[in-house]
């Protein structure tokens, strides 16, 4: 611990992650080392998010998970050095909950405020722990899903969805399927294990427009499927995941063959999917590339993937003044200008 501080101190950025229903805080250091990844989730009794809720949520645990960060860290408040939140894209209510308590802690401490984009964070603690340096990611979770790669100043945009996110399409089969909490597992991972049982390849929709692609036809069709009665639970769950990773891995592919990168990066939630990991690693492994996928613990939103990249924007000058850190509900990843990559 004495270590941590020591590393630590006048070196380090405080991460705040609020933009859906986890309540992160992350500290890392300007070498890139993290020092804690505290988080508390918002679960809702029923259904999917509700937003207000979400930042009720927030408000209250926020005081917890930054002491158990700083506690982890063996870091003051006073030998922080910057403090960053994620600005956008996410809920609005969330998001400004997470900027206010960011705010208040860099005007307090007198020390620069750095607004991060969401989706940049998710691809760089990718390529920390990873040690990826040039990738085309898939970045698939609750709230985003697309393909992107780096290419004069910023990451470009490849593919993406034309309605709702992969972790979405999974999270709402699994609970109309009554999957919510079954075996206390999330229901993107119950989802998984009864995929593995299935053995009959049910008829869903597969929709690819060009290097886009559309989830909602095939989360209707599987569900309407589930409640016909004609196949079993498994072998639905087992056609939705191979129909929907095929899908992004299709647009994957094409990315990586445009572009000619030697490199693979599976992040986000929905990068835990075992399934999704070994379709990943054959197509780059076909095209003479390493495949990397981000650790578990970095997978699912998080402070420590903010406070990375809040120390990558800091080095580089960009900081966020106070009357400027109004949070961005649809901030766009192709929209950011990443002056740390050359």
């Amino acid at each position: 611990m004495r270590n941590a501080k020591k590393t630590c101190l006048g070196k380090c950025c405080l991460g705040i992650e609020s933009s859906a229903d986890d309540f992160g805080v992350g500290i890392a250091t300007f070498e890139g080392e993290i020092l804690a990844n505290k988080s508390d989730s918002y679960i809702p009794l029923e259904g999917g998010i509700h937003p207000r809720e979400a930042a009720r949520h927030h408000a209250e645990v926020a005081d917890k998970v930054l002491g158990e960060a700083l506690a982890k860290a063996g870091v003051k408040p006073s030998e922080l050095s910057v403090v960053a939140f994620s600005q956008g894209p996410g809920l609005g209510p969330s998001l400004r909950t997470g900027a206010t308590v960011a705010r208040a802690l860099a005007s307090y401490l007198n020390i620069p405020l750095v607004g991060v984009n969401h989706s940049v964070a998710h691809i760089e603690i990718g390529k920390l722990k990873t040690g990826a340096s040039d990738p085309v990611t898939l970045y698939a979770s609750g709230g985003n899903t697309m393909v992107t790669a780096f290419e004069s100043g910023r990451y470009r945009v490849f593919g993406e969805t034309l309605d709702i996110a992969l972790g979405n399409c999974l999270d709402v089969f699994g609970r109309s399927a009554g999957l919510k909490g079954k075996k206390g597992l999330p229901v993107g991972a119950a989802i998984e294990q009864l995929a593995l049982k299935g053995t009959k390849l049910v008829t869903l929709p597969y929709v690819v427009k060009g290097m886009d692609l559309s989830l909602s036809g095939l989360l209707t069709a599987a569900t309407t499927a589930l409640q016909k009665g004609d196949c079993t639970l498994e072998d639905v769950c087992y056609s939705l995941q191979e129909n929907a990773f095929s899908m992004v891995t299709e647009v994957t592919e094409r990315a990586l063959a445009h572009t000619e990168k030697k490199e693979v990066l599976l992040t986000g939630g929905v990068a835990a999917n075992k399934r999704l990991q070994s379709m990943l690693a054959i197509i780059a492994q076909e095209h003479e590339a390493k495949f990397n996928v981000v650790p578990l613990e970095f997978a699912t939103d998080n402070g420590a993937m903010i406070a990375w990249t809040g120390v990558l924007a800091f080095k580089h000058g960009l900081v966020t003044p106070l009357d400027e850190s109004f949070v961005k509900l649809r901030w766009r990843v192709d929209k950011v200008d990443v002056p740390w990559i050359q």
